[in-house]
């Protein structure tokens, strides 16, 4: 049997998935892509924060370059790293990317379609594609201007910039930097935190944050399903009689 290249333990709180190619610095190929198919299915089935890391030094260092020169037009029409990493995007609770070392092209997308980043003072965020004759393809065109602005999001797709740990904390690309190890412990704190809120609260303004446009009146309805709930009337009972 085939040794898997992603590792998933399901806490009774959160998943822990570990991108597991160190030798390859967990360079993404069709293995990996099937693999982290099959967990966002487990996901969507059975919700919890997700911590998404690599092991060993770095977090992911781009996609498998031999894997890509073997693809054609019809790959790229089949969008085949963007359908995984929307669909991550997409999952309903948070997701936290705990990132070290390189995340690079197809990994530094993946990082991108994680709601929080995390990242240790060794982190380097770039997208190199121009530089093999593509581009970056699988949501690096849409998600970076959002989280750093147009102007850097060019300088890197454009311009072949990296952001270092510190650029990335300046830019709002990451959450925190940790010494090196640290990513880890900070992710799970991080977790700890989102799961003291209300699970539904928390989807529902996932879903409303990544609804594109405005949507005030999805938020109306979004807040009017909230209202409604125990778990607000027993939240709010236990703040008050706690004050």
């Amino acid at each position: 049997m085939q040794t898997p290249v992603v590792d998933v333990e399901e806490l009774p709180d959160r998943y822990v998935v570990t991108l597991n190619r160190p030798e390859r610095r967990n360079a993404i190929d069709t293995d990996m892509i099937g693999e982290l198919h099959a967990v966002c299915g487990r996901v969507e089935d059975n919700p919890k924060p997700v911590l998404l890391t690599g092991a060993g030094d770095h977090f992911a260092g781009g996609a498998d370059i031999a894997a890509l020169r073997d693809r054609h037009r019809d790959d790229a029409l089949a969008g085949i790293n963007r359908n995984l990493f929307d669909r991550v995007a997409r999952l309903p609770l948070p997701t936290v990317a705990a990132v070290s070392g390189y995340a690079l092209g197809g990994g530094a997308e993946l990082a991108y379609a994680c709601d929080i980043r995390i990242a240790t003072s060794t982190v380097v965020f770039g997208n190199p594609e121009p530089g093999l004759g593509i581009m970056a393809a699988a949501g690096a065109s849409y998600r970076l201007p959002e989280f750093v602005g147009m102007s850097v999001a060019k300088q890197v797709l454009l311009g072949g910039r990296t952001l270092d740990a510190q650029t990335a904390l300046q830019t709002g690309l990451v959450m925190q930097v940790t010494e090196p190890g640290g990513h880890l412990a900070a992710a799970h704190k991080l977790i700890d935190r989102i799961n003291r809120s209300a699970p539904l609260a928390l989807r529902l303004t996932k879903t409303i944050l990544n609804a594109p446009g405005s949507h005030a009146f999805a938020d109306d309805l979004a807040q009017a399903v909230l209202f409604e709930t125990q778990d607000k009337h027993d939240r709010m009972t236990a703040f008050l009689e706690k004050k």
